[in-house]
């Protein structure tokens, strides 16, 4: 399925907010850059096996350092979806609901963490030093970028996680900046999207539909907001199927019974291509995905 920023990225349409947002998902695959590298979008089963890569590459790099770092647990393709916009896959939204079992489990991953228990067990010194090691020290330098909607983020230049991604990517600053505008163009033109007539015109569709099957609610945002309220006070099966029922719902209404889906994904690649000015980064961002799946099938291989 084609997807998009505004879809999946977008997770209230009043705030216009980006949340948990990683590659970006549906950009059209664009020219090969003079070296000859192509430049297109990886699938989401691809982008996994480069946050594989990164792990591994950064364990490397503790041990080097001299300390222990077991690969951390990397979200599959199934983990990724769910948290958008609007859903717009029904088999998912069928199996999962709104992914609330999918959240907990990733929850319980992180908070077992083998990391955290043997940080936690270093002497306050090497439990600092293990830190900077892994993430990085503001005092060692930091590199900016600018977001294209405005303000800067930072990051610090030189950590494990930098040095494994300059491996994969092969120039961590070039990297770190591309990669912040191209994920958050969507900022740009979020809004223009929500007031076109031909989302509203959909959207009122949607609602409808939603209506038909007994739910009232006037956006899919608007469905997460009440979720905890419709959940509230039922036992653990009776919660699970009222969650699907829900959830299976929307995705109908989005893709099956109304164009919104297919509708947002067509405004998106039309007020984004008028983003011309960033061709440049976003061409970079791309072509260095490519390179980051190579290197990484290469570390994944040993």
């Amino acid at each position: 399925m084609r997807r998009a920023y505004f879809i999946t990225c977008v997770t209230a349409v009043a705030v216009l907010t980006l949340a948990g947002c990683t590659a970006a998902a549906g950009l059209e695959p664009g020219p090969a850059r003079s070296d000859g590298v192509p430049a297109r979008e990886l699938t989401d089963v691809e982008q996994v096996r480069v946050d594989e890569a990164v792990e591994l590459l950064v364990r490397d790099c503790m041990k080097a350092e001299g300390f222990r770092y077991v690969p951390a647990w990397v979200a599959s393709v199934e983990e990724r979806q769910g948290s958008g916009y609007v859903l717009d896959d029904v088999a998912w939204a069928r199996e999962h609901g709104y992914g609330l079992e999918l959240e907990d489990r990733v929850a319980e991953i992180q908070r077992s963490d083998p990391n955290h228990a043997y940080a936690n067990a270093l002497p306050e010194a090497e439990r600092v030093r293990w830190s900077v090691a892994l993430d990085g020290d503001p005092a060692g330098g930091m590199l900016s970028a600018e977001l294209p909607a405005g303000g800067v983020v930072q990051t610090p230049a030189d950590s494990c996680f930098a040095r494994a991604k300059d491996e994969l990517y092969g120039d961590f600053a070039a990297w770190f900046r591309a990669e912040k505008v191209a994920t958050n163009l969507v900022g740009l033109y979020a809004q223009d999207i929500v007031a076109d007539e031909r989302f509203a015109a959909e959207l009122a569709d949607w609602s409808d539909c939603m209506g038909r099957r007994g739910y009232d609610y006037p956006d899919p945002p608007a469905v997460r907001d009440d979720l905890h309220r419709v959940l509230a006070g039922l036992n653990r099966e009776r919660a699970r199927t009222a969650e699907r029922d829900l959830a299976v719902a929307e995705a109908t209404c989005a893709v099956r019974e109304t164009a919104l889906v297919s509708t947002a994904l067509d405004l998106e690649d039309e007020y984004r291509g008028r983003l011309t000015r960033y061709d440049d980064e976003v061409a970079d961002y791309r072509r260095m995905q490519v390179v980051a799946l190579e290197n990484a099938e290469r570390v994944l291989a040993h």
